[in-house]
């Protein structure tokens, strides 16, 4: 059994040419679960088509109002966000940050240059209510 294992891995062989290419959809998905998970973030801001593809399709997009460029090794990622009225805003893009470029790290490899947090918006709670109120 050993010598089978043996074997197969003696089968595989990376060449120094081989490369591994990450998709900036990849990066900006992973980016957005990182940013879901900061608390005081309403929401992402994407743009009208992001908002309309979301509505059409009733599923809700984790790349919404991120935007990435990925190089060979790095990449560079601008977050787009609505916050909750009262949260201390240079918190949470610290947080932000911090969460986007370990989650980034971690999974992909990519050495992090940049996380640009722009903050679209606050929303207060009588929004949030009106909201979702009209949903019913």
């Amino acid at each position: 059994m050993e010598n089978e294992v043996n074997e197969k891995v003696e089968e595989i062989n990376v060449t120094e040419d081989s490369s591994v290419v990450i998709s900036e959809e990849v990066v900006s998905v992973i980016a957005g679960v990182a940013v879901s998970e900061v608390s005081g973030v309403v929401d992402t801001a994407g743009g009208f088509a992001g908002g309309l593809t979301e509505v059409l399709s009733g599923k809700k997009k984790l790349s919404k109002g991120i935007k990435v460029e990925v190089g060979e090794k790095e990449t560079k990622i601008d977050v787009n966000i609505i916050v909750e009225y009262g949260i201390r805003i240079p918190d949470i893009a610290f947080e932000i940050q911090s969460k986007v470029k370990k989650s980034v790290k971690e999974m992909t490899g990519l050495d992090v240059l940049a996380v640009n947090v722009h903050v679209q918006g606050v929303r207060t709670s009588l929004e949030q209510e009106s909201k979702d109120e009209n949903k019913n």
